[in-house]
């Protein structure tokens, strides 16, 4: 009898303690490609969107004659700056409004929203060629941001350098994908018209690299998904308080079911 109820409970105990699945897990990228592959990709520019901050700089041969088209530096906001890590320098930021426009000195405001910097660029070029020979204007975007979520190893907020940004870019700043993270459901969730949108990337698929997705625009969110393994651990750590005092209930009343049936055996 004795016997018996010790190996109920350690069947229980294993039952609960132990019970487990197998899991295939796919670390691959690119698993599809084949030695030599070459695939198209999409136009990396992106368009200027309101609230976006500019750096311009105007320059030629004859800098008094670009000088009133550049904002005084005493114009510099604390915000109004480029990341310390690659400048200590502060610069005046032009933040384009709500309907896209920037307003420039002596040209005032002039519409750059959906247009590229490059074409910025050169609609402020023509602008001021009006009354300067060969101006030289710069633009620049300094709130490139992408923010790095889910199942990397260390979530964070890009502050992106380069206009050429892609999820794989990203992907590595944050650490890479840990081993939990799904290779084929990472997801870019990006603003198109108003309206938050979601984009699934298969990390696994050579083709990702033409998707219109691949690279990145300002704001935009990389969320890669957790795998089956990630998702069970996180529902076994919510439910482990719990677990353990069931456990700690059956082995309390297995041991007090076990005392008496060794007091009836002796008796």
């Amino acid at each position: 009898m004795r016997n018996y109820v010790a190996a109920t409970l350690l069947a229980l105990m294993a039952m609960m303690l132990f019970s487990c699945k197998s899991h295939n897990v796919n670390l691959t990228y690119f698993a599809d490609a084949a030695d030599g592959a070459m695939l198209g990709t999409n136009d990396y520019e992106i368009k200027l969107v309101p609230d976006d901050e500019l750096i311009i700089t105007v320059s030629s041969l004859v800098p008094a004659a670009t000088e009133a088209y550049n904002l005084p530096m005493s114009s510099v906001s604390p915000l109004s700056q480029l990341p310390q890590q690659s400048t200590q320098r502060q610069y005046a930021t032009y933040l384009v409004d709500k309907h896209g426009c920037i307003t420039m000195p002596v040209l005032g405001k002039v519409k750059v929203g959906g247009k590229s910097t490059r074409e910025a660029e050169e609609i402020l070029r023509q602008l001021i060629s009006k009354s300067v020979d060969n101006p030289v204007v710069v633009v620049k975007l300094v709130n490139f941001r992408v923010n790095v979520i889910g199942e990397v190893n260390t979530p964070m907020v890009v502050e992106v350098k380069s206009e050429r940004f892609s999820v794989l870019d990203a992907i590595a700043a944050a650490g890479d994908l840990s081993i939990y993270g799904m290779r084929d459901q990472v997801f870019v969730v990006r603003e198109e018209n108003g309206s938050k949108t979601f984009h699934r990337l298969d990390l696994t698929n050579a083709n990702i690299v033409a998707s219109p997705y691949f690279y990145l625009r300002q704001n935009d969110v990389v969320y890669v998904a957790p795998n089956s393994i990630r998702i069970d651990n996180s529902k076994y750590n919510q439910n482990n308080s719990y677990k353990l005092t069931v456990i700690s209930t059956i082995v309390s009343a297995a041991s007090v079911v076990a005392s008496l049936v060794i007091a009836l055996a002796v008796k």
